[in-house]
């Protein structure tokens, strides 16, 4: 197993979910006719439909005086006239991503290039972005909000109070983990003010980590991590004025240290602000209209849920620059809204000026994701998949409502699309997979889905794209009833008349599917070849997952994290142990962060099915996580407990009877090293014998560190083989 392989699945297995079919990072010019992309330290203007190349910024112009090599660029954005762009360089990773580092600015009328913020801190900058007249540049560093005028170079501080726990522009870390808020700033339409969030994070009690490795001493490190349990940061939303640097505070009801403020946007040409607000429940959702000058809000919007109100999430959440917008659509003044409310995630016109709500997708199918409005032909494109929830597909519909959706990618790639569409929806980039087709990649018209070249159409080169088709989709009924969707790898030289060992993948929670019709999907941390060395390898989604099954299937797991996840995947596997080609007394289990909860569960609650556990990263009691997440799913502790208790890995300990080999890294700032460290405890006081390995100072992901990958490879693949044997009997 390659390191890239090995990365994929650690990506996928951990709570940051990042799409393993996600496209290119090119940037859309605003004529919709052409596009940018880095390329050898160069930045080059693709103009389409022929994808006629030309340089418009060389590594000469990207190399600064008195230097001999181009700065590296790891992002790059536009002024909204495109005379300029902002370059993100010399980055820093803040909890998830590299959102901090610094910037310069190419400007094409002059090909100058000049770094901004100076007079700041090295790779402290986040954010920037220009002002929407290309006057000015806003911008975050050390939890302070600061902008620059480009013709001057004067910076000026717009916030002085920042601090660890006094966050201005920005967000903590349950905002960021479970949120995916990064960005905490909004240019005004007129580029005289900046609407941002201010995060006090005072309250917080502080998690302390200790790193044993890089000195003969210990150090603390303090995180301000809400568990469970506890009350979430206060959070308000404010304007300031660049003339006076003066702040006004939106009047947003409520006390700030009991809901979340999750979204927050200028209107398009006015001075008023959209800002929706989650309860701490999360199960009610308002959408305020704020004015920017007296601060008044009133309610346009608002829903419950007798679980919990999805923040829907639009595009990749793990990009550099993906933030929780609103989508305007101008003509009707009206916001577009995804709400389960009817039992499918649906869209919908939410009108700014109070007039009757209008229901743009229906039936029993879930939208996806939002990729394109057409506002001149008045469509909407969005990914769904009404027969198959492993695959998706880009269909479109009218924003009236009135008619049916229109399937639009070809009906003969069966698989998982996504798009890229160009800024005025002529083009888009087109990417698809399936479990035996790598990614493919073609530029096409969307009037008609046709690639712009026959050389990239994936179509005229499907037969070339196709490879060895290792992995069945199946289906398992459980006694319950429940039908689930699952993939299997048998082995290569499959005999039915033998009975093989099967290993288990699985996450089971909220965060994430496993059984997704994706090129890879059969990767694992295996140091060899499953399927070569005599393994069934297995994995299923059950109820709970956010699969596009509808809200009733997502939101049965409320309140019972551990609990329904884990029935479904033991009944599941019951089923599958009727199979006469599957070995009974050889079935293995692994898993990574909630997968790890799930796999300690299941060879817990269920020690006569599985007989063998490999669990990273795990969430061993619930009441140790955070409050974002854990409420969201949960509810309460103060009104519940017994919930999570019933749902944590620890309180069934006792009934380990299999093997079970437990990993995790010390320095995991997510699901911290304390659960470890409880469970061990638990096992020691019931004579639980089992392997355990700690890995020094690694975090959630277990990235860092010579060698780490190929030892924790070894690891897994060792005890497998020894506890879980391969070949067929």
């Amino acid at each position: 197993m390659n390191i890239k392989n090995i990365f994929k699945i650690i990506i996928a297995t951990c709570f940051f979910f990042l799409s393993l079919n996600g496209v290119a990072q090119i940037k859309w010019a605003t004529d919709g006719d052409a596009y940018f992309k880095l390329k050898d330290r160069q930045l080059i203007k693709y103009t389409l439909p022929n994808h006629d190349p030309q340089v418009v910024i060389s590594k000469e112009q990207l190399t600064p005086n008195g230097k001999s090599e181009p700065i590296s660029i790891d992002h790059y954005k536009f002024s909204e006239d495109q005379q300029k762009i902002l370059l993100f360089t010399n980055t820093q990773k803040v909890w998830r991503l590299h959102t901090k580092g610094d910037y310069w600015v190419f400007n094409f009328e002059n090909n100058s290039l000049r770094q901004i913020g100076k007079s700041l801190p090295t790779s402290s900058l986040m954010f920037a972005k220009f002002s929407p007249d290309g006057k000015s540049i806003a911008y975050v560093s050390e939890n302070n909000l600061f902008f620059e005028d480009y013709a001057t170079g004067e910076v000026q501080a717009l916030t002085s109070n920042g601090s660890t726990t006094l966050i201005n522009g920005t967000f903590d870390w349950a905002y960021e983990e479970e949120f995916a808020c990064r960005d905490g700033f909004r240019w005004s339409p007129d580029s005289k003010s900046i609407a941002y969030w201010q995060i006090d994070a005072s309250t917080i009690k502080k998690f302390y980590m200790i790193n044993n490795t890089d000195s003969i001493y210990s150090q603390l490190i303090p995180l301000e991590y809400p568990k469970v349990g506890e009350s979430p940061s206060a959070c308000r939303v404010g304007v300031v004025q660049l003339s006076n640097k003066k702040t006004n505070w939106m009047d947003i009801p409520g006390d700030p240290a009991n809901n979340y403020l999750v979204r927050m946007e200028y209107i398009p040409k006015s001075n008023q602000l959209l800002i929706q607000q989650l309860n701490r429940k999360q199960n009610h959702s308002k959408i305020y209209m704020a004015d920017a000058i007296t601060g008044q809000a009133k309610t346009i919007q608002e829903e419950s849920d007798d679980a919990w109100v999805d923040l829907f999430q639009l595009g990749n959440r793990y990009a550099i620059d993906f933030t929780n917008n609103f989508i305007f659509l101008e003509k009707s003044k009206s916001i577009l809204w995804a709400s389960e409310k009817e039992g499918w995630r649906h869209l919908y016109q939410v009108s700014l000026e109070g007039k009757p709500e209008v229901a743009i997708t229906k039936g029993d199918y879930d939208v996806i994701d939002v990729k394109h409005l057409d506002p001149e032909e008045e469509y909407v494109y969005y990914m769904a998949s009404p027969d198959n929830a492993t695959q998706k597909y880009l269909y479109r519909t009218q924003l009236n409502g009135n008619n049916k959706a229109e399937l639009i990618s070809p009906e003969r790639l069966k698989g998982t699309h996504n798009y890229s569409f160009s800024t005025a929806g002529t083009y888009a980039e087109h990417t698809f997979t399936n479990y035996y087709t790598p990614m493919a990649r073609e530029f096409i018209k969307v009037s008609n889905h046709k690639a712009l070249t026959s050389e990239e159409s994936i179509l005229q080169n499907l037969e070339k794209l196709e490879g060895e088709k290792k992995v069945e989709f199946f289906k398992v009924k459980t006694a319950e009833n429940i039908e689930m969707d699952g993939w299997m790898i048998k082995p290569k030289d499959f005999d039915p008349t033998k009975k093989y060992p099967v290993l288990f993948y699985v996450y089971t929670e909220p965060a994430g599917t496993t059984v997704n019709d994706v090129y890879n999907i059969g990767s694992s941390l295996y140091g060899g070849d499953l399927a070569a060395d005599g393994y069934i390898y297995i994995s299923i989604d059950n109820r709970g997952t956010p699969a596009p099954k509808g809200r009733a299937w997502r939101k049965s797991i409320y309140k019972k994290i551990g609990l329904i996840n884990i029935d479904d995947q033991a009944l599941a596997t019951k089923e599958i142990l009727k199979w006469d080609f599957v070995d009974p007394e050889r079935i293995a289990v692994w898993g990574w962060s909630g997968g790890g909860s799930a796999t300690l569960n299941l060879l817990f609650r269920y020690p006569e099915i599985y007989k063998t556990g490999i669990s990273i990263a795990a969430v061993a009691n619930q009441l140790t996580y955070d409050n974002i997440y854990q409420e969201r799913y949960m509810g309460l502790p103060q009104e519940n407990r017994e919930d999570f208790i019933a749902g944590s890995p620890i309180t069934y300990a006792k009934n380990l009877d299999g093997n079970l080999l437990y990993i995790h890294g010390t320095g995991d700032d997510n699901v911290h090293f304390q659960n470890a460290e409880l469970l061990v405890n638990e096992l020691i006081k019931y004579n639980k014998q089992f392997q355990y390995m700690p890995y020094p100072n690694r975090s959630h992901s277990m990235r860092e560190g010579e060698g780490t990958f190929r030892h924790l490879s070894t690891l897994f693949t060792n005890f497998l083989r020894q506890y879980c044997p391969p070949g067929g009997k």
